[in-house]
């Protein structure tokens, strides 16, 4: 007679059968089970769980555990890891995984939405604001800056690329102007905090979606693994989550797991200590490792004595030990390297001891990349794989699964020692997988959003990865090479490149990629990515260069091509600045113990250091500090002395510093390098109009119209021109363009009501004025010419008040002082 069973998936067969063998940590688990049995109003009652012991404990399997526990409770869940990079990131895993199960936070999945448009409009804004591109098209180096011009102004609480040299004091004014610029592009000031401080526009949402489960959920819990790494930027958050009204009240029914390898901050956490319950993990007891090799059929007393010494109760070695069904004490001897190797010997089947060591290579694993590992055909790789998903220390992930690291180092040194040459041919092969992948996700699409794509990223590091352990010739400069576009994204981006040397350099046992892993992530620790940027510099021979000697740092600020949101009249306010050194908060002290672990293996490509100086070179234009970014580019120049972007770049910065004639010098050497470059000619034309070659002026900036007829910096120095050569209808024609190419730039909009209030214009020009306020409501030069208008049109009190708020923006402004002084006589008779 058939026997009619119900249909369980292979997955959660699994899971059943790798719950089965959890038979330690009952005393946790009935302890986190007991507390659904207490109502939140109970004093026994905790909000928060914290589980914490080294690695090999068995943290992951507890909490996974505790999940299952509180999914029998009725509970809505959502496991996260390392895998999260930041707040929203964190909250966009919660989203699917409980959309997943049946609950979708609308509200919060469409603010989410929302704020990854407004990160990017946020990001245009600032690029078309600082980036010298003509285009419309970020440069090299363009998304750095406009990144600078958001978190290095502070404007992007944890992502931090140029925090070191953009100095919150100096910067002042520039904030507030770029606060100005999107407040005038969003459409409320809720936009411009989900920009500036996504947290705290999101997190309310969450609340209010959570309470909103709450009554169709008996628990809501959040499980928050790999807590030493995701801490770091969830911490402080979770404790304002839980302990504050900050964010809004929280359902009661809300229990949150945190699990790491260190106890919580005691300064932090040490007054919620009546809401929480610590759990530290230890080794397995001896009853409780006995019952594990038990359950596995380990109970000879010789063979359980000697396991119970040399694995010291670490759950994941004794659950190996347990899987080679050891004879005698001689099978059991090291607890890592040989207890893989007893594993291995004690599996009958030779493919699934080839597919073991397999699926050691990879850092995670999936059904794919198991069967690029394996070299089999698909339906072995797939009937290998779901045994692979069944063993003690494949640890689960979503859907991939990782092993264990204490079991993985073992079966890669075992296959690297084995059989180099095997060992590399399958890492090459793993590599050519991944970049394929990576190619298909690329087609057709703008290489700059691939940066912003999970999927691209996790490619992209997969393949490095596997090149590093193949010991590819150009693999370690081609990390680094991406390790700086990454710093432009931030510090989460830039931690996983670095991470992807230290894992390869560890996994190959190579000191020198362990050396720039070591490094790097002390430097991103201490310092950001700019620390990041400067180490690859110093390890190169190429620190940071000093400004160039007789550099103006004071003097007026001259627009260039894109260096602030609007544009400055020859009234306009000053930018001056001092020249820093090494970046704050680095202790460069212990230099020469630094030297002691500096990698010498590795030449880093001369465009890749000039990169870095030019990188540098933009942070630093971004807070005015033109001369150190001359000197930057300097070095650039040192390694690339042909490159026509970066002289048109320190062209333009000499000029900016009022040193025409080198200014000149570089912009007609750049201009001769590449005759498409309207940028350089531009640039080119200022300059000459600054040393009063008015005539030379006019050739230059027709020609970057001719090569970018819609180029507005250029429309609107080509109005100067016209202006200093008496044709008044062709200063005039220039704006009129100008507006109409950009209409966005309020420096267009003020210079051409300047150009109409000198044709007695004043109505026509204060609309003008009017729309450039309007886009920049900090604009100082703007609310001055405006004012002067009104006193032409006989407004004396809506002069005063123009001339009075520029003077509040920039008190130096002297041509305001000196109109006020003109009205404030008019008003007085």
């Amino acid at each position: 007679m058939r026997v009619v069973r119900g249909r369980v998936s292979l997955q959660e067969r699994v899971r059943r059968r790798t719950r089965a063998g959890l038979v330690a940590r009952s005393a946790e688990r009935e302890l986190f089970r007991g507390n659904f049995d207490t109502s939140p109003e109970d004093g026994r009652h905790r909000f928060l769980f914290h589980v914490h012991g080294t690695a090999g404990v068995g943290k992951t399997r507890l909490v996974k555990e505790f999940e299952h526990l509180a999914r029998e409770q009725g509970a809505l869940t959502a496991y996260v890891d390392e895998t999260s990079g930041s707040v929203p990131e964190v909250l966009e895993a919660v989203c699917r995984q409980f959309a997943a199960q049946g609950h979708r936070l609308k509200d919060l999945e469409r603010l989410l939405a929302h704020h990854r448009e407004r990160r990017h409009e946020a990001e245009t804004a600032a690029l078309a604001a600082l980036d010298p591109a003509p285009d419309g098209a970020p440069s090299a180096g363009g998304m750095a800056l406009a990144r600078a011009g958001l978190a290095g102004l502070g404007l992007v609480p944890g992502v931090a690329p140029f925090t070191a040299v953009l100095d919150p004091e100096r910067l002042a004014h520039g904030a507030d102007r770029l606060r100005s610029v999107l407040a005038a592009r969003f459409r409320s000031h809720e936009d411009v905090r989900l920009v500036l401080d996504p947290a705290s526009v999101l997190t309310p949402v969450l609340a209010d979606e959570l309470d909103a489960v709450a009554s169709d959920v008996p628990w809501t819990v959040l499980l928050l693994d790999t807590y030493e790494r995701t801490g770091p930027f969830l911490d402080a958050w979770l404790h304002d989550l839980l302990t504050t009204d900050r964010h809004g009240a929280l359902p009661d029914t809300v229990v949150v797991v945190t699990a790491g390898q260190h106890p919580a901050d005691p300064a932090r956490w040490g007054t919620f200590a009546d809401f929480m319950t610590s759990l530290p993990l230890q080794p397995f007891t001896e009853a409780e490792a006995r019952g594990l090799l038990a359950e596995r059929g380990v109970t000879a007393e010789p063979v359980v004595a000697e396991a119970l010494r040399l694995t010291g109760g670490l759950p994941v070695l004794l659950s190996t030990i347990a899987g080679t069904r050891p004879a005698g004490p001689e099978d059991v001897t090291d607890p890592s390297a040989t207890a893989v190797a007893r594993f291995l010997k004690w599996e009958q089947d030779p493919g699934r001891r080839f597919a073991a060591l397999a699926g050691a290579l990879p850092r995670l694993l999936d059904a794919d990349v198991f069967a690029v590992a394996a070299d089999c055909d698909r339906d072995r790789a797939e009937e290998l794989y779901a045994w692979v998903e069944t063993l003690p220390f494949a640890d689960r992930l979503g859907g991939r699964i990782r092993y264990h690291d204490i079991v993985r180092a073992p079966m890669l040194r075992l296959q690297r020692g084995r059989s180099p040459r095997g060992w590399t041919d399958a890492h090459r092969r793993l590599a050519d997988a991944f970049r394929r992948w990576r190619e298909q996700t690329e087609t057709g699409r703008d290489t700059g959003t691939l940066w912003l794509d999970e999927t691209w990223c996790e490619l992209r590091l997969g393949e490095l990865y596997h090149r590093l352990c193949a010991s590819a010739p150009t693999a370690v400069s081609d990390t680094l090479h991406d390790l700086v576009e990454a710093c432009d994204q931030g510090e989460a981006l830039a931690a996983r490149w670095i991470r992807v040397l230290a894992d390869a350099g560890r996994d190959t046992d190579a000191s020198g990629v362990t050396a720039w892993g070591d490094r790097l992530s002390a430097a991103l620790s201490s310092g950001g990515t700019q620390a990041v940027l400067d180490s690859l510099l110093r390890w190169a021979g190429h620190a940071s260069p000093l400004p160039v000697p007789g550099a103006v740092l004071g003097g007026r600020a001259d627009h260039g091509p894109a260096t602030t949101p609007g544009g400055v009249t020859p009234q306009d306010e000053d930018f001056g600045g001092d020249v820093r050194g090494e970046p704050a908060g680095l202790d460069w002290m212990l230099e020469e113990q630094a030297r002691a672990i500096t990698p010498t293996d590795v030449t880093l490509p001369p465009p890749l250091l000039a990169r870095i100086h030019r990188d540098r070179a933009l942070a630093h234009a971004a807070r005015a500090d033109h001369a150190a970014a001359v000197a930057e580019l300097s070095g650039a120049l040192a390694l690339t002395p042909g490159d026509a972007r970066t002289l048109a770049l320190r062209g333009e910065y000499l000029r900016l510093l009022g040193r025409h004639t080198d200014a000149v010098a570089d912009l007609e050497r750049a201009a001769a390098l590449d005759p498409a470059d309207a940028y350089a000619r531009a640039s080119l034309g200022a300059a000459r109009l600054a040393l009063g070659h008015v005539t030379k002026a006019r050739t230059a900036l027709d020609e970057a119209l001719a090569l970018e007829p819609d180029y507005s910096w250029a429309l609107v120095r080509r109005a100067r021109v016209a202006r200093e050569l008496g044709d008044p209808e062709g200063r005039l024609a220039a704006l009129d363009r100008a507006v109409a190419a950009d209409p966005d730039s309020a420096w267009a909009h003020c210079e051409r009501g300047d150009a109409l209030r000198a044709a007695d214009r004043d109505r026509d020009a204060l609309a003008a004025y009017d729309r450039a306020l309007a886009l920049d409501p900090g604009y100082a030069s703007a609310y001055a010419s405006r004012g002067a208008a009104h006193h032409r049109l006989g407004r004396l009190d809506q002069a005063l008040a123009d001339l009075d708020r520029a003077l509040e923006l920039n008190p130096s402004y002297a041509w305001a002082r000196e109109r006020r002084e003109a009205v404030v006589r008019d008003l007085t008779g």
